[in-house]
């Protein structure tokens, strides 16, 4: 690996350390408002499996809408051009659990990230899957080459009795035809794929597809075809972190993806990922302490993709 990463993650690390850890921890799922606030982990791996990671980057966390682009990257690989009829590739503009856009665009969200198009990926995965849950674990182990990862049913639960807003999203697609399913079961999908636990260790090695042209480094087997992983590559970029995503490509130049949970994965195609988590979020729901390494990251290392 080279060393010049080791020593830019190390000292970005160190810098944002001694730098005010501004934001909110959010509240309204209860089991992750209890998470220690402080907590910070940054984990590179590149293309040829080099890793190196800083503070708690073997500490699970929920991942949230980052399972997300795993969701989108399964369902795209099985229905193909046809995915794009139900859900458009649109930045939205709008929070990511916004309802604005739904009644103009009759029931089809503007992108598989806001939560609105997650709520339809959900909704196919149970039209082709007979046990999304579990396919989905065994779809994300494999990309991590580990099987210790699992959903965390408590923050599962918590998710659910929380999920009024996510509801009458779902309901009103159904009401245009666009939520084949039955709504309870598409939440219920939803919120366990978001209460996933992972590490950033485990994190930036199942994203390698991405950075890879859709195949896994390590044995070169086919994610998704080259053309698919090129446009969630493009997806992450425009619409990765919601009505924040213009100012990420800004400041950072990668394609990536945030969760309330605190994370963030962000990929430099043909080189490595890495993922970043710290529980606290700015004003628009992402890691105030991830934004500001990756931003510093890449301007050190020079590399982006513009």
């Amino acid at each position: 690996m080279n060393a010049d990463y080791q020593k830019v993650i190390s000292t970005v690390y160190a810098n944002i350390l001694t730098q005010e850890n501004i934001g909110k921890v959010p509240d309204y799922i209860p089991e992750i408002a209890c998470i220690e606030e402080n907590k910070f982990g940054v984990n590179y791996t590149d293309l040829n499996d080099n890793s190196f990671g800083c503070g708690d980057f073997q500490e699970k966390f929920s991942i949230q809408s980052i399972s997300k682009v795993f969701a989108l990257s399964f369902v795209y690989e099985k229905l193909g051009e046809k995915l794009w009829k139900r859900v458009d590739v649109e930045p939205s503009g709008n929070p990511f659990n916004s309802l604005l856009q739904l009644e103009a665009d009759h029931g089809i969200p503007r992108n598989p990230f806001i939560n609105a198009g997650a709520l339809v990926i959900c909704d196919i995965l149970l039209e082709i899957c007979d046990n999304p849950k579990e396919k989905m674990l065994e779809f994300i182990r494999n990309l991590a080459e580990d099987d210790e990862i699992f959903f965390n049913e408590k923050v599962a639960q918590s998710e659910m009795e929380n999920s009024f807003r996510n509801t009458a999203m779902c309901n009103f697609m159904k009401s245009f035809g666009n939520i084949h399913e039955r709504p309870t079961a598409v939440i219920d999908l939803y919120c366990h794929l978001c209460s996933i636990e992972m590490t950033c260790e485990q994190l930036s090695k199942s994203f390698l597809y991405l950075a890879n042209g859709g195949k896994k480094p390590s044995d070169n087997t086919s994610v998704l075809p080259f053309l698919k992983a090129k446009r969630i590559n493009a997806i992450l970029l425009t619409c990765g972190f919601y009505d924040e995503s213009g100012e990420f490509s800004f400041l950072v130049g990668l394609p990536g993806k945030s969760g309330v949970g605190g994370g963030i994965i962000a990929i430099l195609p043909k080189k490595y990922c890495i993922a970043v988590w710290s529980p606290k979020l700015n004003p628009k729901g992402n890691s105030y302490r991830g934004m500001k390494f990756l931003e510093k990251f890449t301007t050190l290392t020079g590399e982006t993709i513009f």
